[in-house]
């Protein structure tokens, strides 16, 4: 049979461990066929050469770890990412008010957290470019916002408003006046709720335009780890309606503490829906847990209290014996648990509850999910091979930039500072990597994790050697997480993930091999073309995209 596709002119790396290299890949039906002169033999009338022009075809990315929906609407709204300072954010949001006279709230997404000191952001500085209308900013981390008096007004925080549970409300200095800076979702939840929601068709035009992005780097499966029950008619929507969608994906429903007994009743049938209405393109296999917040507002769950607050061991955003309780009930359903967990203490009471679960429900292939793992205590690090748990760890945080010298470091010492992002020790000890962006906290592109994750440098090169040297890894090693990694974590790693015959021809062609690449120049190699099932997605000749069908 002649081959649909033949791509030639580079070499092509099949992402298996020590697997050879070969100078050609043929794709019929979506699937790859054959390998090397095989390939190069399959070649027909009819045959769509592709040249890879000295480049080089591999696996195409997985994201282990991302927000589309919520990514995609975040690309709307005030410009506030990258701003240099407080007062360019300030005048980000005065501009966008004033061109934006009807709009009734004020929004924007991604400012960083280290811009004002110790990560206190004063209303009062908002209220100087729009008073009357309210504004809330989200930090890069999603675990804080900045508001206005108005949203605090509209919000009802007043100075007798006590912190909610699982939340802070900053005050001023030497007052209960709320400072303008809430941390965490039991304090951010009251306002967002007060934001008129997008509409359904604008979800899913960010989702489509989320999605497009990915494709432009090479990315062609994601973890939503956030999906609220709307988000999944948005998919479904996105998926099967007009030009249907780039990516595979797999949906983790959000559970949070509040009534989660209720909620995890509709679970099972919103997985059905969704794997009946997109067969081949989206499942739903996974539950969203929350076990503490983020170091750096001092919200992640540590086991020893923090360096600059004493008195003060974070935010677990569930009990062990209730954490425990919940991943053992959506495990009996056969839900994968996805585990937010920042802090040392988080991802103890993370592994708890996936052993407590193990224990209860009996031997399976699980495959749960701990996502960031930034700080582990040693005794921990053993358990995530020991119980199958996967690590989706986000490379591009593995680096000394701001938020890390800023805030981060300050709050937790050196001891604690010098075991954060254990990529090299996670391989070694046995344990399943997955990389992930957690797009819209940080970048999408996965070369640029790539390149953090090899030189644990920020983009100019510091520190020469890298932070933490001896946690940095090969580009193979890196490739792997973001591939092959990522096909274990969706349960289809027979699918996709790797290049052999029968697997599903999901690939990426890059400008230049990366293994041949000065690790400093990763980032800024080209994607020229993703394919989705031998459907290309991204590139010169890329076409609308159709539903996948299970094949």
């Amino acid at each position: 049979m002649h081959a649909d596709i033949v791509f030639t002119g580079g070499i092509v790396r099949t992402g298996s461990a020590n697997g050879p290299v070969h100078d050609a890949l043929a794709v019929v039906d979506g699937r790859i066929s054959a390998l090397g002169a095989a390939a190069l033999a399959a070649r027909g009338p009819r045959t769509t050469v592709v040249d890879l022009a000295g480049g080089a075809l591999l696996p195409a990315f997985g994201d282990s770890h991302v927000h589309p929906v919520m990514g995609g609407l975040g690309l709307h709204g005030v410009p506030v990412r990258d701003r240099a300072s407080v007062e360019d954010v300030v005048e980000a949001v005065r501009r966008w008010a004033d061109e934006h006279p009807d709009a009734e709230w004020i929004t924007g997404d991604g400012f960083d957290p280290w811009l004002a000191p110790d990560g206190r952001f004063d209303a009062r500085r908002l209220d100087a470019a729009v008073a009357d209308r309210p504004v809330v900013l989200r930090t890069t981390d999603h675990h804080t916002a900045w508001v206005n008096s108005e949203a605090l007004r509209r919000a009802g925080y007043t100075a007798e408003t006590p912190d909610p549970v699982g939340g802070e409300i900053l005050r001023r200095d030497g007052s209960a006046q709320p400072l303008g800076t809430l941390r965490e979702f039991g304090a951010l939840n009251p306002v967002f709720a007060l934001i008129p929601p997008a509409s359904h068709e604008a979800q899913v035009a960010a989702l489509r335009e989320a999605a497009a992005r990915f494709a432009a780097a090479g990315v062609t499966w994601v973890q939503d780890a956030w999906v609220e029950p709307h988000h999944a008619d948005v998919w479904m929507a996105a998926a099967t309606t007009g030009p249907g969608l780039p990516v595979r994906a797999d949906l983790a429903f959000i559970l949070e503490p509040d009534g989660w007994r209720e909620r995890i009743a509709r679970f099972a049938a919103d997985r059905e829906r969704v794997e009946s209405a997109a067969p081949g393109l989206l499942t739903a296999r996974s539950v969203k847990f929350f076990a503490d917040g983020v170091i750096e507002s001092g919200t992640a769950a540590l086991l020893e209290p923090y360096t600059d607050c004493p008195h003060s061991h974070g935010i677990a955003n569930w009990s062990l014996g209730e954490l425990a309780e919940a991943v053992t009930a959506v495990d009996a359903l056969g839900f994968r648990p996805h585990i937010h967990a920042i802090g040392d203490g988080g991802v103890r009471t993370a592994l708890d509850a996936i052993e407590a679960a193990a224990r209860s429900n009996g031997p399976r292939d699980r495959r749960p999910v701990i996502a960031h793992a930034q700080l582990i205590h040693p005794a921990d690090l053993p358990r995530f091979a020991a119980l199958g748990a996967i690590a989706s760890i986000q490379p591009l945080w593995a680096q000394r930039d701001p938020l890390m010298t800023e805030l981060t470091l300050p709050r937790i010492g050196p001891e604690r500072g010098g075991r954060q992002y254990q990529i090299a020790a996670m391989a070694a000890s046995g344990a399943r990597i997955s990389f992930g962006s957690d797009w819209p906290v940080t970048a999408y592109e996965p070369l640029r994790g790539i390149a953090t994750a090899v030189t644990r440098q920020t983009p100019d090169g510091t520190p020469e050697g890298g932070w933490l040297p001896e946690e940095r890894i090969d580009v193979e090693t890196a490739l792997t997480a973001y591939s092959a990694g990522c096909a274990h974590q969706a349960f289809e790693e027979e699918e996709w993930g790797a290049l052999r015959p029968g697997m599903r021809a999901d690939l990426v062609h890059l400008a230049a091999d990366p293994v041949e690449t000065a690790p400093a120049a990763l980032a800024g190699l080209p994607v020229l073309g993703t394919w989705l099932g031998g459907r290309r997605t991204h590139g010169t000749g890329a076409s609308g995209y159709v539903p996948a069908a299970r094949g």
